[in-house]
């Protein structure tokens, strides 16, 4: 037995303990207890996938008593790749845990749903059959289902939060079904080594490929099937929160590269163009929610939307390429899918565990009812500000270093270069990638202006409440969980070549060397990027400038002895600083007609005149497009045919004998064929 054989087992071991822990343990101590063992179960699966990214190959076989077999997990290179994120991610999801689980998150249902629910996300890219991927699949689903139930008893959108989550997941769910069975029914096996290499010009690929990838999407988190997102991940409890969002979002992104490199390896260039375009439409609309939300959490739920769409853009940028005959921008656009995953799940637990910790310390998610918390709770701030600086893409975290990489894939691999020497490119190589470059920019651009909103006007400024006035800092395990996710988001942009490189090699890409520095070089482009240099140019500039300013501020204090008006900052408050409204306020008025936002004016006069108003009251309110346009439609369509439904069960004994009898004859009919 190796170390895959011996961490599979060992994953699947310590989560039955965790799980007894969590029925079990007193209450006093069950945050303790259950958020040990689920930390050591996700340490575990970080060590597993680590080792099967670097070739171990293990499996674990369990007894079923399922029709078609057994269940089988064997994770390879790109599974552990997976499985890895996962497990970083569920380590500091568990120890913030263990400090912030309080009240309903505290349950014993709460802890033993998440005892359940991380294993089920590590092992989701180590199942090597459809039967145990689509069973961990669901496992996963129905604990995360549970767990954005934990306090539904004391707010009541937590209910309508779950019952989007429960139709988007299983409706995703029966796709990946319908896909995988027309996948097993050709090849007449259900593993996922036999089933690999389907040919995607025949019908049966064509449908099975239509399904799975809606079926993935769903849990990506793509436009249009986002719409469960940015409702759940606000109401389900942050360590919750941060575990959806960087790691089961990922395994949705997981099934799209699984596609493409295994289950469909010579995939179509249609499937290419789809795929960019749901990437544009998810990471442009994204960020346009996510730069005009209030909440806290749902404006990182739209982020991760944003971040997925940039993740499905590189993959379709790889597909079209590799369809194209340019298999080396295809490899490095392909590489830079998984990076994002990778920052992503850095910066992303990072920021939903410093949202966590905000909450915790001031029952608030509304940034126009924060502020001024970085005295009090510097530790969350500067964690908070790294994360932010990578969710922007910002030198020198993991965020910039792997959109650097996409933009390399798509300016090279773009028409004006050429895919082949003296063979000119498509027309949708030639409209695609200048379109991908374009959201890419856009989207970068913008979230730096979201981030920017987020961090500034909850931790600066001054305090807009009592609860942020009096806000203390979290506990030390909720401190160390948010530090190690910022220092790794750092770590991981300083060290991008061995990156890159393990990265590369889970999926047999080529043209990527780390340099000496631990840099990355793409051999075929000739283009590199040093981050220890850059860092260090960012170190020197920014102490020059903090130099400076120092030095002037305090000539200024020497010469200053009192403020002739007030007005500057001696009567300075609250209500003369940005909110988070009022600064995204442009953005809202360029981008009106996406957005739609609905206004309200209302005026209130004096009881003397009608002429005299006591009192203005200005409401605006920013919904996601898309509902309306598709959802609330097929939601009225499918009321009236329930409704219409109902005239069948008349409550009469021979309609009902009618019914059967009618039945029957079809079946008869049927299988007399």
């Amino acid at each position: 037995m190796n170390l895959v054989d011996v961490g599979l087992r060992l994953q699947v071991a310590l989560a039955l303990v965790a799980m007894v822990a969590g029925l079990l343990a007193p209450a006093p101590h069950r945050s303790r207890l259950t958020g040990a063992v689920t930390a050591v179960t996700a340490t575990v699966g970080l060590v597993t996938g680590i080792a099967a990214m670097a070739g171990t190959t293990g499996a674990l076989t369990l007894p079923a008593s399922l029709p078609l077999g057994e269940l089988v997990f064997a994770p390879d290179r790109l599974g552990g790749l997976f499985m890895a994120v996962a497990g970083g991610v569920g380590m500091l999801a568990s120890v913030f845990g263990i400090g912030y689980a309080h009240g309903p998150a505290a349950s014993a249902t709460a802890w033993t749903a998440f005892a359940a629910f991380l294993p089920a996300v590590q092992l989701v890219p180590a199942a090597a059959d459809v039967m145990s991927f689509l069973l961990v699949w669901e496992a996963m689903a129905i604990a995360s289902t549970v767990l954005l139930l934990a306090d539904h008893a004391h707010r009541p959108e937590v209910l309508s939060a779950t019952r989007w989550y429960a139709v988007m997941t299983h409706l995703g769910f029966l796709c990946l079904v319908g896909g995988f069975a027309v996948l097993a029914t050709a090849r007449e096996s259900t593993s996922l080594a036999s089933i690999a290499g389907a040919d995607a010009g025949s019908t049966a690929g064509r449908v099975a490929l239509v399904l799975l990838t809606v079926g993935f999407a769903a849990k990506a988190g793509l436009v249009p099937v986002h719409v469960w997102l940015p409702r759940a991940h606000p109401e389900a409890p942050s360590h919750v929160s941060a575990v959806m969002s960087a790691a089961m979002v990922a395994t949705g992104i997981y099934g799209l590269v699984l596609i493409a490199v295994r289950l469909v390896p010579a995939a179509p260039q249609w499937w290419g163009i789809v795929l960019v375009a749901l990437g544009i439409a998810s990471a442009v609309h994204g960020i346009l929610q996510a730069s005009v939300a209030t909440d806290l959490k749902r404006l990182l739920g739209y982020s991760t939307t944003e971040n997925s769409g940039l993740m499905t853009i590189a993959l379709g940028a790889s597909v079209l390429l590799h369809a194209e005959g340019e298999p080396g921008a295809g490899d490095v656009a392909l590489v830079a899918c998984l990076l994002l995953v990778v920052s992503h799940a850095a910066f992303k637990t990072t920021l939903f565990l410093g949202a966590g910790s905000v909450v915790h310390a001031t029952g608030e998610r509304d940034l126009d009812r924060l502020g001024g918390l970085w005295r009090s709770m510097p530790w969350t701030g500067s964690a908070m500000a790294l994360a932010g600086l990578g969710a922007a893409a910002l030198p020198v975290t993991a965020g910039f270093v792997s959109e650097w990489v996409l933009l390399q894939a798509i300016i090279h691999g773009g028409p004006q270069q050429g895919l082949q020497p003296g063979a000119d490119p498509s027309r949708v190589v030639a409209v695609m990638l200048p379109l991908a470059l374009a959201a890419v920019a856009l989207t970068a651009g913008l979230a730096l202006l979201t981030f920017v909103k987020a961090v500034g006007v909850a931790f600066l400024a001054r305090p807009r409440s009592a609860a942020a006035r009096d806000a203390r800092e979290g506990t030390p395990s909720m401190i160390a969980a948010m530090v190690a996710g910022a220092l790794v988001l750092v770590g991981l942009g300083f060290f991008a070549g061995p990156l890159a490189v393990a990265v590369a090699a889970s999926v047999g890409a080529e043209g990527i060397v780390a340099t000496p520095t631990a840099g990355i070089l793409l051999t075929g482009f000739g283009a590199s990027i040093e981050p220890v240099r850059l860092s260090g140019a960012v170190v020197v500039i920014t102490t020059a400038v903090a130099g400076l300013a120092w030095v002037l501020e305090r000539r200024q204090a020497r010469r200053r002895t009192a403020l002739p008006w007030g007005c500057g900052g001696v009567r300075l408050s609250p209500r003369m600083q940005y909110t988070a409204t009022s600064y995204a306020e442009p953005l809202v008025r360029v981008f009106a007609e996406e957005l739609r936002p609905s206004r309200d004016v209302a005026v209130t006069h004096t009881d003397e005149s009608r002429f005299v108003v006591a009192r203005v009251e200005f409401r605006q309110q920013l919904g996601d497009p898309v509902e309306p346009l598709l959802y609330r439609p097929v939601q009225r369509g499918m009321n009236r045919l329930a409704e219409r439904a109902r005239g069948i069960q008349n409550g009469s004994i021979h309609r009902y004998l009618t019914y059967s009898f009618v039945a029957l004859v079809a079946v008869l009919a049927a299988v007399s064929r």
